[in-house]
């Protein structure tokens, strides 16, 4: 399938994992994609294993950074020659026992989950055509279900959640289509990180939880993305799509 044929896709968080996939799942579909991360190694590795026939530019950008985030955006425009679709993947993941959860903790996970996402989306609706532009915000399963040890996380999630929804909303005004999609448990170089879980929390109650399906692999919940960005999904805007192999039931 072609189905992202002379579409122009900026794309935050392609240096790996679920955002790697993506970038080569569009580029595979004839995307013209800029993808934006704060690793210039994982940026070049990604453009390293597209093989089209779409393309990839990258720029490196924090996205906490607001003066980043407006040149990174200016910078896609540019290079692509307007922005079509906009796909925040960009995120940080960390477990925060609460007795001690920190100031930091929250002001890190927020800044990098939510404000990233909102800074692109303000900042990409200068460019993105009324009628047909898209927005796919990645969410989390912890956004709606409880998790212990990611009350931080998991607030931050939710976040971007009701910020999507809110925000397909307002934009029903010019047709812009907002998604959020939900992953859940993935296995991505952030969730394999041995800093995620602190040593010696009780984790038995995620056995409760455990995906029916197991864990994802980075392509399938890109795939979901890639349809939610497609015109295939054109009557979709304001429903979380929740991609978590069965967590839920």
């Amino acid at each position: 399938m072609n189905r992202f044929d002379g579409v122009k896709v900026l794309l935050t968080g392609a240096a790996s994992g679920i955002g790697r996939a993506t970038a080569l799942r569009l580029t595979a579909e004839g995307a013209a994609v800029f993808g934006v991360d704060v690793s210039e190694e994982g940026l070049a590795a990604t453009a390293a294993a597209v093989t089209g026939p779409g393309r990839l530019v990258t720029g490196v950008a924090d996205v906490t950074d607001e003066a980043a985030v407006v040149a990174a955006t200016d910078r896609a425009a540019a290079a692509l020659g307007g922005i079509d679709v906009l796909i925040n993947v960009a995120g940080v993941h960390r477990a925060t026992p609460i007795a001690t959860l920190s100031v930091a903790d929250l002001q890190h996970l927020f800044s990098v989950n939510l404000v990233g996402t909102a800074l692109f989306c303000r900042e990409a609706l200068r460019y993105l055509p009324d009628g047909s532009g898209v927005i796919v915000n990645v969410a989390s399963l912890s956004a709606t279900q409880g998790n212990p040890y990611m009350t931080a996380y998991s607030a931050s999630k939710g976040a971007v959640l009701a910020f999507s929804l809110s925000l397909a909303a307002e934009l029903t005004a010019r047709r812009i289509r907002v998604v959020p999609v939900s992953p859940g448990t993935v296995d991505t170089p952030l969730t394999r990180r041995p800093d995620v879980v602190p040593q010696g929390v009780d984790l038995s109650y995620f056995n409760r939880i455990r995906a029916p399906f197991g864990s994802a692999e980075p392509e399938q919940i890109a795939s979901v993305i890639a349809f939610a960005a497609s015109r295939d999904a054109s009557y979709l805007t304001g429903a979380e799509l929740r991609v978590d192999g069965g967590a839920h039931i």
